[in-house]
């Protein structure tokens, strides 16, 4: 895991770009967007239904603003509402491997990359990668990106690589588990099995609301970069926030 001291560098310098560096296809409005600002964030275990409900409150709405489509993966937006944590790769089912262990909560509109799960119950798996939808993922320091860091690549054939049978299928530390997300209001939540994280309950994170760009064509730059953070729960990424039991 990288030391807590050194996220905070990482994410002190993100928080100053994002306020002078517009990557290519950032919408204006996020930077300033109260959708985009966090005022909360909570994990609370329910030991009735042994579920982690995982919850981001921000100052608008959440889940409101969209990227906009580009028409191809290569330069595709992503937008997310991020809960970096301390819990191990392994626990989420990949193989060993440093870096931060995040759940984000994602939107695309140019691609879709939850083959097993159709989120706007249409019949089609392949449509709905705008629709709001979770991910586990590595993530680590990459200066190549305005952002500074980037989700964790691996070599293709190194076969001592492990990742969840519901992975994606792209050469990444990333998982795309099925979990319900529910926007209402200033709330985004999503809610996770007690078995699907190794029967943890105990652990630290913090909230993060940011935007990420698909590279598929400049080998200088990461498959997946983050490019701006519009704001952080704690306000330098130290993770001080510990799940509460109901």
């Amino acid at each position: 895991m990288m030391k807590k001291t050194k996220i905070i560098s990482i994410v002190t310098g993100l928080v100053l770009l994002s306020c002078s560096a517009q990557s290519t296809n950032e919408d204006d409005g996020f930077a300033k967007s109260d959708n985009l600002k966090i005022v909360n964030t909570s994990v609370v275990y329910d030991s009735d239904i042994e579920h982690l409900i995982f919850e981001i409150k921000v100052k608008g709405t959440a889940g409101k603003s969209l990227p906009k489509p580009v028409g191809q993966l290569d330069g595709a937006p992503v937008l997310g509402y991020v809960f970096p944590t301390n819990l191990k790769a392994t626990d989420v089912g990949f193989s060993k491997t440093d870096g931060i262990v995040a759940l984000a909560l994602t939107s695309h509109p140019d691609f879709d990359d939850t083959p097993l799960w159709d989120e706007n119950a249409n019949a089609v798996l392949d449509d709905d990668g705008i629709i709001w939808h979770p991910h586990w993922v590595v993530l680590h320091s990459n200066k190549r990106v305005p952002g500074g860091l980037s989700v964790k690549q691996y070599d293709p054939e190194d076969k001592s690589v492990k990742l969840p049978p519901t992975n994606p299928g792209m050469p990444m530390y990333m998982d795309s588990p099925g979990y319900a997300v529910i926007t209402k209001g200033n709330s985004i939540k999503v809610l996770v099995p007690k078995f699907r994280i190794m029967n943890k309950t105990d652990f630290s994170f913090d909230g993060v609301a940011a935007y990420m760009q698909v590279n598929t064509s400049n080998t200088n730059k990461p498959l997946l970069g983050v490019y701006a953070v519009y704001s952080v729960a704690s306000g330098d990424l130290s993770l001080p926030f510990k799940t509460t039991i109901k």
